[in-house]
């Protein structure tokens, strides 16, 4: 009986030390792949305090589906998607919350205080209105190559796709938005 109880527990040590070497792995993934995440989360969020809090729950939802990940090397992508999908389903929420919100009450904007500053938030806005409007497969490929300065091959990677397709939706995500901020002249 002991001897049986023995080889449970040393089975136990197994599992366990299977288990801590995943939470090993998952954590030294996590550290190359942090700041990815909370980038991903901001381009589409623009508010830092929501692009954190959408990376902590991909971290989350990562570190609970991590077992289940068959290719380990593409754990910076699968994140990236991950982060991905949880901030346009945030952003949706919050726009639609917001429209709920304007239906009951009109809110008024803040005065600036200097032209400068009025027009650095304009171009701004304008900016990212022509981010925002561009279809989601254009909008993740600028703002993973322009904003966060992957390169053509890292981008390619983290979307698992082709490098021709990423050149050839960057040409047309910068065509747009040329099209779209006549004021860069």
């Amino acid at each position: 009986m002991h001897e049986l109880v023995g080889r449970l527990a040393g089975s136990r040590d197994v599992v366990g030390g299977v288990e801590q070497a995943l939470e090993q792995e998952f954590e030294a993934r996590l550290v190359e792949s942090s700041t990815l995440a909370v980038r991903v989360a901001y381009s589409v969020l623009r508010r830092r305090e929501d692009a954190e809090d959408v990376a902590q729950e991909a971290f989350a939802r990562a570190y609970r589906s991590f077992s289940q990940l068959r290719d380990r090397d593409r754990f910076r992508s699968w994140l990236a998607r991950m982060t991905w999908r949880l901030a346009i389903n945030r952003w949706r929420a919050d726009r639609r919350r917001s429209a709920r919100e304007l239906a009951h009450a009109v809110s008024v904007a803040p005065e600036p205080t200097t032209e400068q500053t009025v027009d650095g938030r304009r171009r701004a806005a304008q900016l990212w209105r022509a981010i925002d409007a561009l279809p989601d497969k254009l909008r993740i490929v600028i703002v993973l190559a322009s904003i966060e300065g992957h390169d053509v091959g890292e981008v390619a990677a983290l979307l698992g796709v082709p490098a021709g397709t990423v050149k050839s939706r960057l040409f047309l995500a910068r065509q747009r938005l040329k099209e779209q901020l006549q004021w860069t002249r």
